[in-house]
């Protein structure tokens, strides 16, 4: 027996996006060392090239991040954990973080002469 597989296919849930939070969700690792994987571990880089743990011991195959900034963008890792360990990290997925869109121009109206 030994660590699970790395989790794969890390990709955003679009019709959740916000100014300050995303969603994203990954499909469970292909194998698990022979023993269930028990949770996740989810990585997280604003950018600045520092990882640091986003959350711990996460059951579900989704996560929503919080607190964000819009307009920047944010890459997830995830790693499986079943009782021997972590598994390597996902292949990392950059998100950029919805921003509030500007006003709209008011309409112009254009003459054509005959």
């Amino acid at each position: 027996m030994t660590i699970p597989a790395t989790p794969t296919a890390l990709t955003e849930i679009v019709a959740q996006r916000s100014a300050t939070s995303i969603t994203f969700s990954w499909t469970a690792p292909a194998t698990n060392g022979g023993d269930p994987v028990e949770d996740y571990r989810i990585n997280t880089d604003d950018s600045t090239g520092v990882w640091k743990v986003l959350k711990e011991f996460h059951k579900d195959l989704t996560y929503t991040a919080t607190n964000l900034i819009a307009g920047q963008y944010y890459i997830f890792q995830v790693e499986a954990r079943n009782s021997y360990g972590y598994s390597a990290r996902s292949q990392g997925v950059s998100i950029l973080c919805a921003t509030v869109p500007s006003i709209p121009l008011a309409p112009a109206t254009e003459v054509i002469a005959d």
